[in-house]
């Protein structure tokens, strides 16, 4: 097929596109010279909805025109404003309302939860985390652990992919799982795994660590709102996310926490409390007692910062307009078409790590540059010049996301061209 017949194919897809319009409702990047970029890192930095702003300065006025009246009389009163956040995520998730909250950031939400679930006793010690785990869920593994007085080097238990490879097999997982049934207490898992874009049957893990007696939290930083999710029906015991990458909050935006109903009211089972996780109703009777609010709500801490929350309430808008499953069936088209584009224009110079299965991935793709790593460095940051954003992780992998929110397969292919010609620049 022709380029120019390549080119008019992918038009016609946007064309054809009934989520083409949700582009529009995103500020798109552009070069300093005004030249657009083609933004390929959603997987890191969603982009921002322009709904973000005129959301920001609404809270922004009421604070002004109100003070602090705007707990209570402000467009969106600031006092329930967490609770405002709970259906949409709680589609996102696959939970029941009461089983989602919007509270602090990622890493202390799972320090948060890891100080419910992770209760050592006797033998049973143990964290079950991946290998290549990304650093912050290594580094809260590794201080609970710590905390609790374990034995790092005996109670850390790192699962790895077989020589050679690049992706865990479930199989292997749930060996090992089954292994330590009598010495594991807790496992941490991704729902995504950052680096190489391979998404894991969160179910059948959930199965697996229930069987040997453990209990299963899950990091969804990279799979919340790029996956489709059932964390209540899978049987997950809890969970925690990010809201700025999928969900395109913003940097440092809040993030959100899930726990199953079936641990509301397992009261021996204490976790860390602060006065907003009190019961809303008598909150502010300010009381000595402690009575926990419903569900996830009751792990809350502080009040949350409405103005890093106010872009979510925004995001979670489109959401609901676009239909998480018709994001979905988008994504796995988009996500396909670049990589047969890229194998097209630059065919055994790019290995994709990420799983080929539409089931073991989300819109990411990991795209190793064969050359080596010095080579791959090279390509880019050559894309860099050529106005592609994507992302860099040692030593010779180059992350891309088609986000079906807001990128075009116009984008793949002008993707698959910068490609091959930054691959031939860098010899």
């Amino acid at each position: 097929m022709s380029t120019s017949a390549v080119a008019a194919t992918a038009e016609a897809l946007d064309g054809a596109d009934p989520l083409a319009p949700l582009r529009a409702q995103f500020a798109l990047p552009r070069a300093a010279d005004g030249t657009p970029l083609i933004y390929l890192c959603g997987h890191s930095l969603g982009l921002a909805p322009l709904a973000a702003r005129t959301q920001v300065v609404e809270e922004l006025a009421d604070w002004e025109r109100l003070g602090v009246l705007g707990h209570e009389h402000a467009h969106r009163p600031w006092v329930s404003y967490a609770e405002q956040l709970q259906a949409g995520l709680a589609r996102l998730a696959g939970a029941q309302t009461d089983e989602v909250v919007a509270m602090n950031s990622l890493t202390v939400n799972l320090h948060l939860l890891l100080a419910g679930f992770y209760r050592p006793t006797g033998q049973r010690r143990r964290i079950l985390i991946e290998a290549g785990a990304f650093p912050s869920d290594r580094h809260v593994v590794s201080s609970q652990l710590a905390w609790h007085g374990a034995d790092l080097q005996a109670d850390l238990i790192e699962a790895a992919p077989r020589a050679g490879e690049d992706l865990l097999r479930i199989e292997d997982i749930e060996a090992l799982i089954a292994a330590q049934r009598e010495h594991l207490a807790l496992i941490l898992w991704p729902g995504v795994q950052y680096r190489t874009g391979q998404a894991f049957d969160l179910a059948r893990l959930a199965r697996a660590a229930h069987a040997a007696g453990a209990q299963l939290c899950v990091d969804l930083a990279h799979a919340i709102g790029n996956l489709p999710l059932a964390l209540h029906d899978w049987d997950i015991d809890c969970a925690a996310w990010c809201s700025y990458k999928y969900l395109n909050a913003g940097p440092g935006a809040i993030g959100g926490a899930f726990v199953h109903r079936r641990h509301h009211d397992d009261r021996s089972r204490p976790h860390l409390a602060g006065w907003w996780g009190h019961e809303a109703t008598s909150r502010f009777q300010m009381d000595a007692r402690f009575i926990p609010g419903r569900g996830a709500a009751a792990w809350q801490l502080s009040n949350p910062p409405i103005l890093s929350t106010a872009p979510l309430l925004a995001s979670l808008a489109i959401f609901e307009t676009a239909g998480l499953s018709a994001l979905r069936a988008k994504s796995i088209r988009l996500t396909d078409f670049l990589w047969r584009r890229l194998q097209a224009h630059c065919g055994a110079e790019l290995q994709c790590v990420t799983p080929a299965a539409e089931a073991e991935r989300g819109c990411q793709l990991s795209i190793r540059v064969h050359g080596g790593p010095e080579r791959a460095r090279r390509v880019h940051e050559l894309l860099g010049q050529r106005h592609m954003v994507t992302d860099w992780r040692e030593p010779d992998i180059i992350r891309v996301a088609p986000v079906p929110l807001y990128n075009r397969f116009v984008d793949a292919e002008l993707a698959a061209h910068a490609f091959a010609d930054c691959l031939r620049a860098a010899g």
